[in-house]
């Protein structure tokens, strides 16, 4: 039992997941890249397959991490290195599921990461410090973005026309498109899916606008 305690304490759930994320971005791959490149199916390394639909933690199996070192080429010692605290080659960053972003509490009024539901993950960034990921789920914004897909967004980022952008509206919906105009009264936004006709969104309806930076896939 001595002996059990004292590995707890070595290893948690969130850092063995964490090293996989870093393991991916060191490739240049997201989660879901690094699991088909290992030949296991796509969703292994999902944030959906980490913790059981009652809550319980879901680890990964020794084989898949296994796996996953073959594809990247790197040694257990550098994943051992991964699942350190303060080791990887970048930063943690606040990271939600896109579709949790619409929830009441996920940001404060600056569109700043706030409340519970934010997990972690190491990905390549700059010197802003509030910088966030957001994990797309879904196929609703494919094919620019898939199931899996990681997002980075920076409320303070300069912005400008043709940017794809991430907008909280004051009711609280979430939504990701590319900036066409900016106005002291409006947003103009192209959605995603070509298909969909320009949107317009009254300047006193936006909680705030955030671009995005950069994405895994």
């Amino acid at each position: 039992m001595v002996r059990q305690a004292k590995a707890q304490r070595i290893l948690s759930h969130d850092q063995i997941w964490v090293a996989l994320d870093r393991l991916a971005e060191r490739a240049g791959l997201s989660p879901s890249g690094l699991a088909k490149r290992a030949g296991l199916d796509p969703t292994t390394f999902n944030r959906s397959k980490r913790v059981t639909a009652d809550g319980r933690e879901r680890w990964p199996s020794t084989e898949s991490i296994a796996k996953a070192l073959a594809a990247t080429g790197d040694s257990l010692d550098t994943f051992a290195r991964l699942v350190g605290d303060d080791s990887g080659d970048g930063r943690s960053l606040p990271l939600l599921d896109f579709a949790l972003a619409g929830a009441s509490g996920a940001f404060d009024g600056q569109g700043h990461p706030s409340g519970k539901g934010w997990t972690e993950t190491a990905l390549p960034t700059d010197e802003d410090s509030h910088i966030f990921a957001l994990v797309i789920s879904g196929d609703a914004l494919a094919p620019v973005y898939r199931s899996g897909d990681i997002i980075l967004v920076s409320p303070r980022a300069p912005i400008r026309k043709g940017d794809r952008v991430v907008v909280k509206t004051k009711a609280g919906e979430v939504t990701i498109a590319t900036l066409k105009r900016r106005t002291a009264r409006s947003l103009e936004l192209q959605p995603l899916e070509a298909a969909q006709s320009e949107r317009t969104i009254a300047a006193n309806d936006v909680s705030w606008i955030a671009r995005i930076l950069w994405a895994s896939q």
